[in-house]
């Protein structure tokens, strides 16, 4: 597959799951949390999102919804130990994560998970969704969770924070 149809915003030719990038992930999380505290995490996470993820929010905007299940495709299928259903619908793309493999390769490597860690897939999908008009509802977490992509013309109440579980070893 071409580079330019790719809905990965890679542009290197190897494989995107390494799953020790797991753990450099984990350990950013935290050294930025110890130095910028939840609040200063959290505008990484959405710099991230908003920056590093354009190309995808570009293609997101271009394609609708078929464009969001096609990158979550991609997305897992080159995660190592990814479960994930992913479902179409009319005005949404909902994704089950029934095995996340982040939260799975820093358990079994006994690593200490930062708490706060699931609150970045709402955080960076948020923030790929916005200039889109869409916007991303997540519940559970901890290992396992619910993500859905929404227009943001659907009434919807705010994300509600608590409903991301803390992630623990």
């Amino acid at each position: 597959m071409k580079r330019d149809e790719s809905p990965l915003p890679m542009t290197d030719s190897k494989s995107m799951g390494a799953a020790d990038f797991y753990f450099a992930i984990n350990a950013t999380f935290r050294f930025i949390l110890d130095r910028a505290g939840l609040d200063g995490l959290r505008r990484y996470w959405t710099e991230l999102g908003t920056s590093y993820f354009a190309p995808v929010s570009e293609r997101w905007k271009t394609g609708g919804l078929k464009a969001v299940a096609d990158y979550w495709l991609a997305f897992y299928a080159a995660e190592p130990g990814a479960e994930v259903d992913i479902q179409s619908h009319e005005n949404s793309v909902i994704l089950k994560v029934k095995t996340c493999p982040a939260i799975k390769h820093l358990r079994e490597n006994g690593r200490p998970i930062v708490p706060c860690f699931c609150q970045h897939c709402y955080f960076i999908s948020e923030a790929m969704a916005r200039p889109v008009g869409m916007t991303v509802r997540i519940a559970g977490g901890n290992g396992a969770c619910q993500q859905s992509f929404h227009w943001s013309t659907e009434t919807l109440p705010p994300q509600d924070l608590a409903a991301i579980q803390e992630a623990t070893c």
